[in-house]
């Protein structure tokens, strides 16, 4: 099978070095030998983003989602509600995992794309006293959008609230200030601009916070983040973690601090402004202004006659990989990432095949 250039919002395309940590051979995770691998991952995370003194990251075996979960179902007190910020389809994967709990919550929802009103933000906190927690995505790969993560933290400091944020595909790729912008849960994952592989995801929760959490009765068995926690520190996990994805994430983790996350966040940003300056030339249309967007991804209205699935197709055929759009955006956009271990003459090659398409369609 050729390789295929991955300009999906992950899982990304990692570097052989990643890739063939997997084959270290095989590990009871009950040995020291995990442990002192798992204790590596959790030291890189707090290391690379420099939160060793405020954070602990808790691992958990699954995908982005799970980590959210175990942020979501571990963050609330009994009888306090969560404010939920929805603008896509992650924001509602937020709310949903709320109900499942059956948790008390308020929603302010906006189009797909539309940036949150932060008055609304702040009538909300100020008219329900029950809230205690907000949570919101951050980089909504729905449209691309980048949400306001700065000014949604200063209205969490004022009101004296917690924050949940889905940072699943914005961790490494954006600029996120812990210091000057502290979020309680902020969730991540291996397989997006960490650049490992999928299989093992994280939740980085401030320390300050533990006394709050640690006696909420668990929601969950498998999501429970204080059990998870204490379970860790001691060098022990409570279920049969993906231990080859642990090894991928901890030299994927190497090769990020060999990097460092400022200098990711830059080529992030170069290749995006790259790629949106080309993605103009051949004419194509943004879904939001280019002011609104993520370092890590474009959304693009698909040209009048142009199927979604022909242009993947095509695509396709010279090793590309798109995404589609989601929801009513399917059939109507089309979008394109630049996470992962890709190189420069790939974008320029994925441009060219792009301007092609769209030449001999006209």
């Amino acid at each position: 099978m050729k390789k295929l250039i991955l300009m999906n919002p992950g899982p990304v395309n990692v570097t052989d070095k990643v890739r063939d940590a997997q084959l270290r051979g095989d590990l009871c995770h009950r040995e020291s030998e995990f442990s002192d691998l798992m204790w590596s991952i959790r030291n890189k995370l707090l290391q690379a983003f420099d939160i060793k003194e405020e954070y602990s990251a808790i691992l958990i075996t699954g995908s982005g989602t799970a980590a959210l979960e175990m942020a979501v179902s571990s963050c609330l007190t009994p009888e306090r509600s969560i404010l939920v910020i929805q603008n896509g389809a992650y924001g509602e994967r937020i709310s949903k995992m709320a109900d499942a709990y059956r948790m008390k919550k308020h929603t302010l929802n906006y189009n797909w794309g539309e940036t949150p009103k932060l008055n609304e933000v702040e009538q909300a906190l100020q008219k329900n006293s029950s809230i205690e927690v907000i949570a919101m995505v951050h980089h909504e790969t729905t449209t691309g959008l980048l949400n306001p993560l700065s000014e949604i933290t200063l209205l969490a400091k004022k009101y004296n609230k917690r924050l949940v944020i889905d940072c699943i595909s914005s961790l490494g790729g954006d600029n996120i200030n812990f210091k000057q912008s502290p979020i309680d849960f902020a969730v991540g994952t291996a397989n997006k601009c960490i650049h490992g592989l999928p299989g093992v995801s994280f939740v980085l929760h401030r320390k300050k916070d533990l006394s709050r959490i640690k006696d909420i009765p668990a929601r969950s068995i498998y999501f429970a983040l204080t059990q998870h926690l204490e379970a860790q520190d001691q060098g022990d996990t409570l279920f049969t973690p993906a231990i080859q994805a642990h090894y991928a994430l901890n030299t994927a983790l190497e090769e990020l601090l060999e990097e460092t996350v400022d200098g990711r966040i830059e080529r992030y940003r170069k290749v995006a402004q790259n790629l949106r300056k080309g993605f103009k030339e051949i004419g194509l249309e943004f879904l939001i202004s280019e002011n609104l967007q993520s370092n890590c991804l474009t959304a693009l209205k698909l040209p009048n006659g142009i199927s979604y699935d022909w242009l993947h197709g095509k695509l396709k055929e010279n090793g590309f990989i798109i995404y589609a759009g989601q929801g009513l955006f399917n059939q109507k956009i089309f979008r394109i990432a630049n996470m992962g271990n890709i190189q420069d003459e790939d974008f320029t090659r994925c441009l060219k095949v792009l301007k092609e398409c769209f030449t001999k369609t006209e």
